[in-house]
């Protein structure tokens, strides 16, 4: 029997390589799909959003989106059509483009409340998005927030490989009732869990 949800992952600049969180959940879990994109040295929005979106309408099972920086971006950018097949998404140490030069095709950050339930995991001290700048995505996005302390861009650099938090969030994603009460039951929550960013 199929799955109700897919899961798509949608990784960020650079893809993420071997023994990142992203690359061990595509391999393990399934009904996973992963997008690729043509260039991931030189991103384009227009480009990046297409191949997501290609993924999301070929389908038409609702879709929980997994994104890692720049696929956060890359997923608030979606269209309505596409943005219309996800059921949640999981968006983790969002990238700030408006800070980095490489990644300027993707600013401005639109800044409009998601039609999905989505989930968003900052960093305390990531070095491509400051937590305020995460909070501000967070409140205009109607996400609800993880807060790590000094997790990086949560990453294998990081020390972030299989990530069995994120996994307990992502089946969150899934299930019926608010993540706060599945985390609550969940002991890899214990100490990472924050109820909400610094303003």
């Amino acid at each position: 029997m199929k799955s109700p949800f897919r899961i798509v992952i949608v990784p960020g600049w650079r893809n993420s390589g071997p023994g990142h969180w992203q690359s061990l959940w595509a391999e393990q879990l399934p009904d996973a799909v992963r997008v690729e994109q043509q260039d991931w040295l030189v991103p384009h929005r227009d480009a990046w959003v297409s191949a997501l979106e290609e993924v999301l309408l070929a389908d038409e099972r609702p879709a929980v989106i997994v994104a890692h920086s720049l696929g956060c971006i890359t997923t608030v950018h979606l269209g309505e059509a596409a943005a219309a097949r996800v059921h949640g998404a999981l968006l983790v140490a969002p990238a700030d483009p408006e800070r980095r030069a490489q990644l300027e095709d993707f600013a401005p950050v639109p800044y409009a409340r998601l039609p999905y339930r989505s989930v968003l995991v900052a960093s305390s001290n990531d070095p491509f998005c400051p937590i305020r700048r995460a909070g501000a995505y967070a409140r205009a996005w109607g996400s609800e927030v993880v807060r790590l302390q000094s997790a990086g861009h949560i990453n294998v650099e990081s020390g972030y490989g299989a990530w069995p938090l994120g996994l307990a969030l992502l089946q969150s994603l899934m299930d019926v009732g608010s993540w706060q009460n599945t985390l609550a039951h969940s002991a890899v929550a214990s100490d990472e869990l924050r109820p909400a960013l610094a303003a």
